[in-house]
């Protein structure tokens, strides 16, 4: 299998970047998306060409951190995929293949494929966690939770913060994340405690990274590995509503 990747080329945040064309062969139909620029970068050492930086972690669909734009769309073709979870079998041979950064003003470049999603950390240490000392793990029934409002909080809990809701946003929002993180603890008794500071200075430090505001146009549901909906959006600009009153 033989295919073109033009791929996004920049040194360092400061340098000007490009788009630049490798023909790759070699590559077969089993081969995962990454194990492919894995391979084209193997074929620039033997050049001696500076390889691709890309980032990944666990590579199982799981950490995140492998996200890039493939022909456009976070992540790639499919609906709900993480970019580890793509493969060489979803192109054709002769295809040409463009891989770029995620495109946020709020997660520059690091280097070629690697962004800088630190604001996403900030955002989190703002108040997504119950700082409540527990102790010990309590006894699993010792608190009913109603099942529906677990399995609410459990859907949000699934975000793993990749960043394709942001980088395909029109405005670049940060909207479906930060509001996954609120609502995922604010639904359950053990937040509450702290449920109007927590919405108002998470929400405020989105604003302040330089995340655009959202306008539901839902092209962050659509491009979400994990299908969050943006129905945590709305129930999030709700309870902000509510922080100003009862916070």
């Amino acid at each position: 299998m033989q295919v073109t990747f033009k791929i996004w080329r920049q040194e360092g945040p400061n340098d000007k970047g490009a788009m630049r064309a490798y023909e790759v062969d070699g590559l077969t139909e089993d081969m995962s998306f990454l194990e492919a620029l894995d391979h084209l970068n193997e074929l620039l050492v033997l050049k001696d060409e500076k390889v691709i930086a890309f980032e990944y972690d666990c590579r199982e669909g799981i950490c995140g951190q492998c996200g890039v734009f493939i022909n456009g769309r976070a992540h790639g073709p499919h609906d709900h995929m993480t970019t580890c979870q793509l493969h060489m079998r979803s192109f054709k041979d002769g295809d040409t293949i463009i891989v770029e950064p995620w495109r946020a003003a709020s997660f520059p470049v690091i280097k070629d494929l690697i962004v800088d999603r630190s604001a996403f950390d900030r955002i989190i240490e703002q108040g997504a966690f119950i700082s409540a000392k527990t102790g010990t793990a309590p006894e699993a029934n010792a608190i009913p939770v109603p099942k529906e409002v677990s399995d609410r909080a459990m859907d949000a809990a699934a975000c793993i913060g990749c960043g394709a809701c942001v980088a395909t946003c029109k405005n670049s929002s940060a909207a479906l994340f930060t509001s996954a993180k609120i609502n995922h603890l604010n639904g359950l008794p053990q937040g509450r405690a702290e449920e109007h500071k927590r919405v108002a200075e998470m929400t405020y430090r989105m604003e302040i990274e330089g995340f655009g505001s959202c306008t539901f146009t839902g092209a962050c549901e659509v491009e979400c590995p994990e299908g969050i909906s943006i129905i945590n959006i709305a129930e999030m600009n709700a309870r902000v509503t509510k922080s100003k009153v009862f916070g």
